[in-house]
């Protein structure tokens, strides 16, 4: 079977992944915990030990609904300053091991070892020598992915979960992946994964085979272009040491109550509104947008779509956070909407892009900088866009009377 190696046979990526990282640094502080189903957090699990994840335990369960599937699991109240300072160790024996180094989170990062070869040796001999300092300079359980994209060392690593190292070799790539489930793939979530089953679809290696023209058929142009890319190990990206930010992004809780459609649509152009006022205000324009959503059973949805043309209109972001939001509503209702969120990914610099035409009539960029304009002079409050409305009544102030107004008819 061929290769799909993008980065060339010279491109080694580590991607490198702390075990249950709270839950680790509870059980090194205090080894009265090792070995036991430990929880962090009470209302709500933040972390959870192997040992209580055997059990059903899940990040972002419930915490009673935890408790009952583990009851003899011991809960623990974080410790934010302590799991912070463990990364900040763990991160610098990262930079020590190459200078190029993608933090993608508090406890995880993308590596890239290309060309140590020559002084370090080959990168799945780094990749255990890694894991290895971590534990002993650290005291963390560290997995490690090594392949020759960012994507497939970031599968390869959950395969080597917990607590170990997997290098997919060059030239087996496919092999590799193309077995593996469909979920396996970034952006394939529970409801994707089911509309492409009832296609028959389960396999990495059978998306990969579908042509990709008959794949945006069925999930858009944006998200089936990406899946088949991936399914085919093509991803082009490089590790970016940079502070340059990939998102902007807003959410907002919303409790427990039900919720209507179009209360739940006015909240969101709320948030696309404040998303893509920072988009102009950075001079940056979003490529993808994403609408992500928690339910009440604490699950964690995203459902994301990649525009014709990057942009910062909140008319065209808006436009796009309705569509989704109609899409994933059946969901929604099934299991309650506790958190909305919105974001604008992918960015680029506004004076990078060559901007598409707009042929509606309508100059969205000059009431985008009307309304902008106006709240940087008057306040945030100052005004608002009537979609944001809804159907509830408002109220217009009205200047006071002039008393040396002519009353007459």
């Amino acid at each position: 079977m061929a290769s799909a190696s993008p980065g060339g046979p010279d491109r080694r990526f580590l991607h490198a992944d702390l075990d249950a990282f709270y839950a680790s640094v509870e059980q090194r502080d205090d080894p009265a915990l090792a070995g036991r189903p430990l929880i962090v957090g009470e209302g709500v699990v933040l972390a959870a030990s192997y040992e209580a994840r055997s059990k059903g335990v899940r990040t972002a369960m419930n915490g009673r609904e935890a408790r009952r599937l583990c009851p003899e699991a011991i809960v623990v109240t974080p410790r934010m300053s302590a799991y912070s300072e463990a990364s900040a160790a763990v991160f610098e024996v990262f930079r020590d091991t190459t200078p190029l180094v993608e933090g993608l989170s508090i406890d995880e990062a993308f590596l890239d070892v290309s060309g140590l070869h020559r002084t370090a040796g080959d990168p799945e001999e780094i990749a255990t020598r890694l894991r290895e300092r971590v534990r002993a300079e650290v005291g963390l359980p560290l997995s490690i992915g090594v392949a020759s994209t960012k994507f497939l060392a970031k599968v390869a690593s959950a395969a080597a979960k917990p607590d170990g190292v997997l290098a997919v070799p060059v030239g087996g790539e496919l092999e590799f992946l193309h077995p593996l489930p469909v979920r396996a793939i970034w952006g394939v979530g529970r409801v994707t994964e089911a509309r492409l089953a009832d296609k028959g679809v389960h396999t990495v290696g059978q998306l990969a085979a579908i042509d990709p023209a008959v794949l945006s058929g069925w999930l858009g142009r944006g998200t089936g272009g990406q899946l088949h890319a991936l399914a085919n190990n093509r991803d082009f990206r490089r590790v970016e040491t940079g502070g340059r930010r990939k998102s902007v992004g807003a959410q907002r809780a919303l409790g427990r109550r039900p919720f209507l459609r179009a209360e739940a649509e006015v909240i969101l152009l709320e948030l696309v509104d404040r998303v893509t006022r920072r988009l102009r205000s950075g001079e940056r324009l979003a490529r993808t947008a994403v609408l992500s959503w928690r339910g009440h059973d604490m699950s964690n949805h995203t459902r994301s779509s990649t525009l014709e043309h990057p942009s910062d209109s909140t008319a065209t972001m808006a436009d796009e956070a309705r569509r989704l939001l109609r899409l994933s509503w059946e969901e929604i209702e099934s299991r309650g909407l506790g958190l909305i969120g919105f974001t604008a990914a992918n960015l680029t610099r506004s004076d990078a892009v060559q901007l598409g035409l707009d042929f509606s009539g309508r100059d969205r960029s000059q009431l985008d900088s009307t309304v902008d304009s106006v709240r940087e002079r008057y306040g945030v409050g100052s005004i608002t866009r009537g979609s944001h409305l809804g159907n509830e009544p408002f109220e217009m102030p009205m200047l006071p009377d002039d008393p040396d107004a002519d009353q007459g008819s």
